[in-house]
């Protein structure tokens, strides 16, 4: 045996034996190793499926207090607004300017869609965004004056014409569409009737425009089967127009109208379907002189064959 020299402990320390580390077992071990290399491979899905469950408990636990959750975020919204309001931050005028046809009422009731009652905590742009929603409504700007006041301008789409559809006339835009209904300010737009009328009303408004003297006394455009117009005046007359080449035949009626005054006629129909052929249909003062007419010629003529000259008579005779 070899003798260790006390040279041997001088550097030796003294040590609790209940702090010494037991060692692992090998079948310990080789669980680790295998738990650290899942940890390595799999780290991602491992930490996203965490995620997962934690982010489903909380679901769970939020909708199980939902009821407490929403009572106390209510309270609280209120007590909020409820100072904001009190120490002058309250919303208490609203200025709106260029509306026509919309309704006050519907602006407003879109303005406070969740907006409280402080202009502290009033979205201008989402107000602004949800006025756009308004049939007649082209562009809004809203604005918030402090400290209690909110701003609202308007522009309106422009109505073009008017559709009567049923009982309730509309104003329709350059794109055929409903923007309100119809009201005294805006009588002077043309009228359409008939199904399908907004569609192509703007194509024939815009044509009719360039013939002032056929505007005058129009009551009405009516479409007629979806495929063709007939202009009604307020003397009963009406003109039926071809399915294509209206523009020409525009000007034919521009032109009668000009040279003859047809339009003032005592006609109750022009029909201007056939190119090249105007057809007529008389009213009652006019046919009752027509029939007059077309009775004294046959009369004239009558008379004319019974009381011959005897040089006529004797040249039939040396004819026959």
């Amino acid at each position: 045996m070899q003798q260790v020299g006390a040279k041997s402990f001088a550097n030796a320390q003294p040590v609790d034996p209940r702090y010494l580390p037991v060692p692992i077992s090998r079948s310990g071990r080789r669980a680790l190793v295998k738990a650290n290399h899942v940890w390595v491979l799999h780290k991602h899905l491992i930490v996203r499926a965490a995620g997962a469950i934690l982010a489903l408990l909380f679901i769970v636990g939020a909708f199980e207090a939902r009821d407490a959750i929403g009572s106390a975020g209510l309270t609280v919204y209120r007590l909020v607004q409820g100072e904001f309001a009190e120490v002058g931050f309250g919303i208490d005028a609203i200025e709106i300017s260029g509306q026509t046809l919309t309704d006050d009422k519907d602006i407003i009731t879109l303005l406070t869609v969740g907006a409280g009652n402080s202009t502290l905590t009033f979205d201008a742009q989402k107000a602004q965004g949800r006025l756009q929603w308004l049939r007649a409504v082209e562009s809004a700007t809203v604005r918030k004056v402090y400290p209690n006041k909110v701003i609202v301008s308007i522009v309106e789409k422009v109505p073009v014409a008017r559709w009567r559809v049923g009982d309730t006339t509309w104003l329709i835009d350059d794109s055929g569409k409903k923007i309100g209904t119809d009201i005294s300010s805006y009588t002077d737009l043309p009228l359409v009737i008939g199904e399908g009328a907004a569609d192509d009303a703007v194509t024939m408004v815009r044509v009719l425009a360039r013939h002032e003297k056929l505007k005058e006394q129009l009551a009405a455009l009516s479409r007629i089967g979806d495929r063709r117009w007939d202009l009604i005046y307020r003397n009963g007359l009406r003109v039926q127009l071809p399915e294509s080449g209206v523009a020409q035949a525009l000007d034919r009626l521009e032109t009668y109208q000009r040279d003859y005054a047809l339009l003032d006629r005592d006609v109750t129909l022009i029909d201007l379907r056939v190119p090249g052929l105007v057809t007529l249909k008389p009213g009652e003062l006019a046919a009752a002189e027509l029939a007059q007419d077309k009775k004294k010629s046959k009369h004239e003529a009558k008379g004319s064959s019974e009381y011959e000259t005897p040089t006529e008579r004797k040249a039939e005779a040396g004819t026959q």
